[in-house]
């Protein structure tokens, strides 16, 4: 299953996330199939990038989001819709 959720890098106490679709295997800062954007919470207030057409295409396909990513997709606005499969 794909998950698209946030990986921490920076240093210790620094905390800098990028946005990642990843298989929810994996670990937290392990492999990634494609990075979507970053969030930085270090700043007043946070800054953040989302690639939301490719947030969109993972989402099409199934992909779900962790709770944090749900939280800025809302800010966002980003309105995500499922792709109906027809067999």
């Amino acid at each position: 299953m794909v998950t698209i959720r946030l990986a921490r890098h920076g240093k210790k106490s620094k905390p800098f996330y990028h946005i990642v679709a990843t298989d929810s295997r994996s670990a937290r800062n392990g492999r990634f199939l494609e990075k979507l954007g970053h969030f930085d919470p270090n700043h007043k207030p946070s800054q953040y990038v989302i690639k939301a057409d490719r947030v969109q295409h993972w989402f099409g396909l199934g992909a779900q989001l962790s709770t944090q990513v749900a939280k800025l997709v809302k800010v966002e606005n980003i309105e995500l819709k499922r792709v109906v499969t027809k067999k």
